[in-house]
């Protein structure tokens, strides 16, 4: 069966490079995929002037970049989960859920910017699917 023809979806693997991005503050609602190392560092570097971004190597020769920010949240209780990253149809699935603190849950009342850094084994267009958000 043809991608596109309602074939079914196939896990993309992908790795995850938030933590050795570092603390990026992202202050708007941020959808991005890079297909190279210079481009991606430059929608790092616009959203987080002055910061120092440091990133592993990548392989862009079979990879992209994606990232997803959800802009300032007002806790430490706030941060975006990776549900799935599918294929589907000749494009790349990446659902994304908002988690958010419950009450009476112990969190750090301080501005923060939950994100998300991936690396895709794949050079397919990427779309976004978030969960609980229009």
């Amino acid at each position: 069966m043809f991608a596109g023809c309602g074939g079914k979806a196939r896990p993309v693997a992908y790795t995850d490079l938030t933590a050795k991005a570092g603390p990026l503050e992202f202050t708007h609602i941020t959808v991005d995929v890079e297909h190279t190392r210079s481009q991606l560092l430059g929608v790092l570097a616009r959203n987080n002037p002055g910061r120092k971004i440091q990133l592993p190597p990548i392989d862009y020769t079979r990879q992209e970049t994606f990232v997803v920010a959800g802009g300032p949240r007002s806790s430490t209780g706030y941060a975006l989960e990776i549900v799935r990253v599918q294929e589907k149809g000749g494009h790349i699935s990446v659902v994304v859920r908002e988690r958010t603190p419950s009450l009476g849950e112990p969190v750090q009342v301080r501005v923060t910017y939950p994100f998300r850094l991936l690396v895709l084994d794949s050079n397919k267009p990427v779309h976004l699917k978030w969960l609980g958000r229009p």
